[in-house]
């Protein structure tokens, strides 16, 4: 999963799944567009973390797919700047995705449609989503006939009591009618050190009802019940600035002009790789192929169901 603010988002209002999700792409690049889109939600969107987790594809192969991706319009890492009601400030990334194609215009607006958001549930961890997977539940053990049931740390605490003092040997039947009573002890925030302490402290040179004088002991000097802490408030939190990120360096607005999610280093780095989708435009290259054999790719026009490759995909790479 990913760090803090790092984590996959969808942008929403998007188009049933369908198998010509992302036929404007490359077949590298739709492949690992198709492998991104069925990441659970809160997984790391950065090329090193896809290409840790994706069976067939490095980190360069990666990175400039996601470039290639970003630039037809399914991907954008924008900045927040996060100001908090005592006058911190912070800036949090968050990673946006979407299986429908967005034109740069749609991602402008997105963006500063998040200017102004009370994010006060959710500033500190980012809206990065890190949810622990549970573990399976161990297989129950059947116990033995003869063995006997676990013992609370009450009733341990009380056995051990004739060990610190010989004055005081509970007996089975003690510790177990006084358990109660230690067990209030410890819920309170004693420990089981305070329990023998307070039964062994100032005893006479005889005890002739050891279990008795426990009894008046734990019930007499009982410690008070703890303080419930009352839990400050979340200060409001707000967003008060908003700016396009390159997914690819990280740099942002402040420092290089973005182009349809891209800086320029990064644009050119994908244009030297081939053609460059732009959302509502697709390359000659990607289009089927004529009858008169001009242009386009040769079967380009078949439209793939490629969920079982994806599947055999996330399996090769453990995930869900």
């Amino acid at each position: 999963m990913a760090k803090t603010g790092y984590g996959k988002r969808p942008a929403g209002d998007e188009d049933p799944h369908a198998d010509a999700d992302f036929a404007h792409l490359s077949p590298r690049d739709r492949e690992i567009a198709v492998f991104i889109d069925h990441l659970e939600e809160g997984h790391a969107m950065g090329y090193k973390a896809i290409a840790a987790v994706h069976p067939r594809y490095g980190q360069q192969a990666v990175r400039s797919s996601l470039s290639r991706i970003t630039f037809a319009g399914h991907l954008r890492w924008i900045k927040e700047h996060i100001t908090v009601e005592d006058n911190s400030m912070r800036w949090v990334t968050r990673t946006y995705w979407s299986r429908t194609c967005r034109s740069a215009e749609w991602w402008a607006e997105f963006a500063e449609e998040r200017h102004g958001k009370d994010v006060t549930a959710d500033y500190m961890p980012g809206l990065a989503r890190v949810e622990n997977a549970e573990e399976p539940p161990a297989e129950a053990e059947e116990s033995e006939p003869d063995e006997q049931p676990s013992e609370s740390a009450a009733y341990r605490t009380l056995t051990e009591v004739r060990t610190a003092d010989a004055r005081m040997p509970l007996s089975d039947r003690d510790c177990r009618a006084l358990e109660p009573l230690a067990a209030e002890w410890l819920s309170r925030g004693a420990t089981p050190h305070d329990i023998t302490k307070a039964l062994t402290d100032g005893l006479p040179p005889a005890v002739t009802n050891p279990g008795g004088l426990a009894r008046n002991r734990l019930e007499s000097k009982m410690p008070p019940k703890k303080a419930k802490i009352r839990q400050k408030a979340a200060q409001r939190a707000r967003v008060t600035r908003v700016i396009m990120c390159c997914p690819v360096c990280e740099r942002d607005e402040r420092t290089t002009e973005i182009v349809n999610g891209l800086c320029r280093e990064c644009l050119a780095e994908a244009e030297a790789e081939g053609p460059v989708v732009m959302y509502g435009h697709v390359p000659d290259t990607f289009l089927p192929g004529q009858r008169d054999g001009g242009g386009g790719l040769p079967g380009a026009d078949e439209v793939i169901d490629v969920t079982d490759r994806v599947n055999e995909l996330r399996r090769a790479a453990g995930l869900r």
